[in-house]
């Protein structure tokens, strides 16, 4: 079973601290940050999810190394692409319990794909209403957190449809080969 609960409005400021927590970590670092988004659902208003932050650290590709070590310095362990290009996960430090972040490289898909899941259930409430009955049955029923992520596929594909990615997109989104959490615990 994986735990998913109704939107807190605590989830906003969670973020917030995180933005601010790692802006001031890549200014004295030197490093360019493109931008810092709240993605995933707990950035969607109204949307059911596991109560766990998700922020995309956005940079240009030559910066990638700098920002993950500048990540490196706040505690984090780097787990690597994990599967999907151009995105480059983190394991979190204690004191961050509940967040994922992400070093993603500006334009890239992996990035345009968290953007546009958020974006079309943020103007759709119907989508939106509908992918949190899905999360809910499938939390309620996934054997673990990899199972949950196979029980959403189809209505993810649904709503990155409705948000106008491409059939190629799409296919390439789906086909990105994500090593299960059994093989590269997080």
């Amino acid at each position: 079973m994986i735990t998913v609960v109704d939107h807190d409005p605590q989830w906003p400021e969670r973020f917030t601290r995180l933005r601010d927590e790692y802006a001031a970590a890549m200014a004295a670092g030197g490093v360019p940050v493109v931008a810092i988004e709240h993605v995933g659902s707990t950035s969607v208003p109204g949307l059911a999810a596991k109560p766990v932050i998700d922020c995309d650290i956005v940079v240009a590709r030559a910066d990638v190394a700098r920002t993950s070590d500048v990540l490196a310095g706040l505690g984090f362990r780097p787990l690597g692409e994990l599967g999907i290009p151009l995105r480059w996960a983190f394991k979190e430090p204690e004191r961050l319990a509940g967040t994922n972040t992400y070093v993603i490289v500006d334009g890239s898909l992996a990035l345009r794909n968290h953007l546009a899941v958020r974006d079309v259930l943020r103007r759709d409430a119907a989508l939106r209403d509908e992918y949190a009955a899905v999360k809910r049955r499938a939390g309620a029923d996934a054997a673990d957190i990899d199972d949950y992520g196979h029980r959403k596929n189809a209505m993810v594909q649904r709503l990155l449809a409705a948000a106008g990615l491409s059939a190629a997109d799409r296919a390439s989104i789906d086909g990105n080969q994500v090593p299960s959490h059994a093989d590269v615990p997080r």
